[in-house]
């Protein structure tokens, strides 16, 4: 048995770099046991960098569909994990009379990086195995003796 959530939210600003990253992975290490979706305050298409880092671990995230809060058929998540402060007020809006926990990850924003495209994408990778780490180590199964 384990204790993981049946359902959860990525949330960030543009939904077209961390919060496929993040949804990209916990799908790809946990598949239809936790329902997995993604969200931005405003979507943007999904970022080439990301689907470039993402495809050296082995996932595509090249056809993820952006999409905002306002875009979700279905607002009763079992928690919603976000990835900028923008999105964390966003969420905290969103949640304030349901009972739905909302975790803050505060993940740079690689796009900011300037630089060669070298450059570039080390920032990617940086972030891309930062939000691997945590969702390893919180969305990991949890055995029961």
């Amino acid at each position: 048995m384990s204790d993981l959530p049946g359902s959860v939210l990525f949330a960030c600003s543009m939904n077209a770099i961390r919060s496929p990253m993040a949804e990209g992975f916990l799908k790809f290490l946990h598949g239809t046991r936790i329902y997995v979706d993604s969200v931005g305050t405003r979507k943007r298409e999904v970022d080439g960098f990301a689907i470039a880092v993402m495809g050296e671990m082995g996932i595509d995230i090249s056809r993820h569909a952006a999409k905002t809060f306002d875009d979700l058929q279905d607002d009763l998540f079992d928690i919603v994990v976000t990835l900028s402060p923008e999105a964390h007020h966003r969420a905290l809006e969103l949640t304030r009379t349901s009972p739905v926990e909302v975790e803050f990850w505060n993940t740079f924003d690689p796009s900011l990086v300037e630089g060669s495209r070298d450059q570039r994408l080390d920032a990617y990778r940086q972030v891309r195995d930062r939000i691997f780490e945590r969702i390893r180590d919180r969305f990991a199964p949890q055995m029961k003796p």
